[in-house]
């Protein structure tokens, strides 16, 4: 029996359609086996898709998946899926929870529609690598060393799969905005996404770095805005506050909004719009 599945495209981490970090979001997805969720995220061909689901513990619970497989947490896809429920009226300003894989997850959605979340705090862990894979390690010097990054997604691969990390962030200070912090680049092809245009939870793990190494002579401005995206001409920002706790915060905005006639688990069926 085919099943009719609400389904939307939010730009995260943007006020402008078509920018920003594009992510799937599917509101109500309960009822969906992971073999359908997975199908539903490869259709939709963005770097991750979030599928709300009823939960105990907290408001929602959400799986995440990209085009290949389950990941335990994206912020993106958690900025993407708040903008989509507050603008269809599901969630009204103010605190919310959500249920993760890696535990229940603070959310504030503020006046103007900038969605916060509040990722646990990362763990630094200072790493070295071969010198040939230099290239490969952040910070960069200078924006154009970032912009000019043509990494062997092979070898990057390997390298993340070496020390257990989910891909690789690049960074310069050297960025285009005046008011931008750092310019960021996201190297992902383990977990499918070749390069990811903005990223939340890496800006989160990026703040929590620059604290560790006691940049800007050991104090962090209150709020720093990590710009990425414009080499893949999918321009975004993400707001960071590293204090406590580490937070990411970001704007969202509906592109598409429509259904997918999602087969049942033992059709052979193809996914259709």
């Amino acid at each position: 029996m085919v099943r009719q599945v609400r389904t939307a495209l939010v730009d995260a981490f943007t006020d402008e359609p078509l920018s920003g970090n594009a992510a799937g979001v599917v509101p109500d997805a309960d009822g969906l086996s992971a073999a359908q969720m997975q199908a539903v995220a490869r259709e939709l061909a963005v770097s991750e898709t979030a599928f709300l689901l009823p939960s105990g513990p907290a408001d929602r619970k959400v799986r995440y998946f990209t085009p290949t497989q389950e990941v335990e947490l994206c912020g993106h896809a958690t900025v993407a899926a708040h903008a989509f429920l507050r603008e269809d009226g599901a969630i009204g300003v103010g605190e919310h929870t959500l249920d993760t894989d890696v535990g229940v997850l603070d959310i504030d959605v503020e006046d103007g529609g900038t969605v916060w979340m509040t990722q646990d705090d990362p763990t630094v862990r200072r790493i070295d690598v071969e010198y040939e894979r230099l290239f490969l390690t952040v910070p960069v010097n200078f924006l154009e060393h970032v912009g000019n990054a043509d990494p062997d997604l092979a070898a990057v691969e390997a390298l993340c799969d070496e020390v257990d990390a989910t891909g690789l962030y690049l960074f310069t200070f050297d960025a285009l905005d005046g008011d931008a912090t750092l310019h960021a680049r996201m190297f992902a092809p383990g977990a499918g996404v070749p390069e990811d245009p903005v990223t939340g939870t890496a800006s989160g793990a990026a703040g929590a770095y620059l604290r560790e190494v006691s940049a800007f002579d050991g104090e962090l401005p209150d709020e720093m805005v990590f710009e990425q995206g414009h080499y893949l001409d999918r321009p975004g920002r993400v707001r960071v506050r590293v204090g406590e706790s580490v937070r990411v915060g970001g704007d969202g905005v509906v592109a598409l909004d429509g259904t997918l006639s999602v087969p049942a688990d033992d059709e052979d069926g193809i996914l259709e719009a």
